[in-house]
């Protein structure tokens, strides 16, 4: 077709339209031509299109954008996303251009629900372009529920309202309510009427709640994707006042002073107190009686009572109880327990009391056993105070024994200096009075020098020690006699031979090597150890030496004499 400009239009162009065409414009004054060259190509067409798909978030997906071209034009993909151009630098970490030469795939990693829109794929050559599109749906969990509220409030219900949130293309199947308190760590779930709230409901009861208790409440939306963010809090409410239900626990007691009675529980914490002018009821009475005494605490922190009256007789055996009450009224009682009153303190000294230095350190105190009925009470044990010739009575020292216990052992003393001790009785009501003061002398300090010159002497499996006299100076305990103390290098246990010589004989395994030492014994205890002496394992043969010694290899020729002596010098 001619156009009326002088252009050519061609329709439907196909293979046989290619070539050479020439315009030829003529007038009066002469005639003009031009050329041109037209080359027909084949139309680019896209043979594997991106499809509509449905993912949840957190998958990866790849949509497919392939073309068939003419090879002699150079092609272009681009993709759009809902109108706008994907910039795959900016968006790396989720989107990406795979496929080669002949495809533009859209590969998108860890779809979020931004993600969902339109995808166009746009193909470009010089010559034309096709585009494709599609619609990516991405479900996820359910958004906040909004504009939560409490409807109503009671003393243990509260009726809870609130408007759906988005769904995130995923119909919401199930809402749950989480409530929170002072009392409570972090949001808890709660019982609800119904118990499953399907993702119609709006509004549901919750149950179970504790009186006179303020309460934030949260609704959670669930969907087969999973259960979406919880909504903003509602505002704080208080449940309503109620009477007290749950009665102490742990009631007992026991102790205390004389004509007391002494009752304890644990004190209930303050969100099951159901309401203001909360305390408790204390009721009490004589073993085997019938009528009860009771008295009010106000204090709902309090964890006992003491009752005062001079006609209580010591340890007596009471029937105990503890209730509850607020201002809506009296809750229950706990269960009757038996509690004894207070004990007697003991009334008599300990007779037969004496003292005896074990050692320079060490003082041992003895008494007979005080006459105790058990009507009387539960005997604790016994005190002993004591203090030394330099000390005051008033800043004495004191240990305990059990009740059981009849002396007791007093350590970490001085040396060679008299010491003073008595004794008393005590159960939970206090102490009875001391005894009569003994008297003992801790004994002089052991001696300080070791034994010298310590020579052995091997004979088969004998082995015969010596060693020069120790002899204590003045300030010390004379010596009473000597511990030999010996073990194998392999062991950590010590065998310990007494004597009141300067000699011993010990018969040993001469498998093994053995290491031995020497101290002095006196009534101040023991004294300073010798050096070690290490004594070589010998199979049936004769040796002798001194020590300190140390012996790394010991070797003997099988002919050598049977008797072989050997001298150690000290290291």
């Amino acid at each position: 077709m001619l156009l009326k400009d002088g252009g050519l239009r061609i329709a439907n162009v196909t293979k046989v339209d290619a070539g050479s065409y020439t315009c030829l414009a003529t007038n009066q004054f002469g005639t003009a031509s031009g050329s041109t060259n037209l080359i027909v190509t084949e139309p680019t067409r896209i043979t594997l299109a991106p499809s509509n798909m449905d993912v949840a978030v957190g998958e990866s997906v790849v949509l497919p954008c392939q073309v068939q071209h003419d090879p002699i034009l150079d092609i272009s993909f681009t993709w759009y996303f809902n109108g706008t151009l994907t910039d795959f630098k900016k968006d790396a970490s989720h989107f990406e251009k795979v496929g080669g030469s002949a495809a533009g795939d859209l590969m998108i990693r860890n779809i979020q629900l931004k993600h969902s829109g339109k995808y166009v794929c746009m193909v470009k050559t010089e010559v034309d372009s096709v585009a494709s599109a599609a619609d990516l749906i991405v479900r996820g969990s359910p958004g906040p529920p909004e504009h939560v509220k409490v409807d109503e409030i009671t003393d243990t219900t509260a009726q809870i309202s609130w408007q759906e949130g988005t769904d995130n293309h995923s119909p919401v199947t199930t809402y749950t309510i989480q409530a929170r308190t002072p009392f409570s760590v972090g949001w808890q779930r709660v019982t609800t009427v119904p118990d499953v709230i399907d993702g119609k409901t709006f509004t549901t009861t919750v149950v179970d709640l504790n009186p006179w208790v303020e309460y934030e409440f949260r609704v959670v939306a669930s969907n087969k994707i999973g259960g979406g963010e919880p909504s903003l809090p509602s505002e704080k409410v208080r449940t309503e006042e109620a009477v007290p239900e749950i009665p102490p626990s742990e009631v007992s007691g026991g102790g205390g002073s004389r004509s007391e009675l002494v009752i304890t529980w644990d004190p209930i914490p303050e969100e099951l107190q159901n309401g203001e002018g909360f305390g408790y009821v204390v009721a009490f009475r004589p073993f085997g009686t019938t009528t009860w005494i009771q008295t009010v605490v106000t204090s709902p922190d309090t964890p006992r009572y003491v009752f005062r009256n001079e006609s209580i007789l010591p340890f007596s055996p009471y029937e105990v109880k503890v209730g509850v009450y607020n201002n809506k009224g009296e809750g229950p009682f706990s269960s009757v327990t038996t509690v004894f009153s207070a004990e007697e303190e003991p009334s008599i000294a300990p007779s037969g009391v004496s003292a005896a230095s074990l050692s320079s350190s060490v003082i041992e105190v003895s008494w007979m056993a005080i006459p105790w009925k058990m009507s009387s009470g539960r005997l604790l044990g016994y005190e002993v105070r004591y203090w030394n010739n330099g000390g005051k009575e008033e800043s004495s020292n004191r240990v305990k024994a059990a009740g059981n216990e009849t002396s007791i052992r007093i350590t970490g003393l001085k040396s060679n200096l008299a010491y003073y001790a008595a004794v008393r009785a005590y159960n939970s009501a206090g102490a009875g009075p001391f005894s009569a003061t003994v008297n003992a002398t801790t004994k002089k300090t052991p001696p300080s020098q070791p034994p010298g010159n310590v020579m052995w002497n091997v004979t088969n499996s004998r082995v015969i020690l010596s060693w020069e006299e120790v002899r204590a100076m003045e300030n010390e305990s004379e010596v009473t006699g000597y511990k030999v103390l010996y073990r194998t290098s392999s062991q950590s246990n010590t065998n310990v031979l007494n004597t009141d010589k300067t000699t011993a004989e010990l018969l040993l395994q001469f498998n093994e090597d053995y290491i031995i030492e020497v101290k002095a014994t006196s009534d101040g205890g023991d004294g300073t150890s010798s050096d070690q002496i290490l004594i070589p394992s010998l199979a049936s043969m004769d040796a002798r030496g001194s020590g300190p010694s140390v012996l790394n290899i010991f070797s003997v020729s099988s002919f050598l004499p049977t008797i072989f002596s050997l001298t150690l010098n000290s290291v």
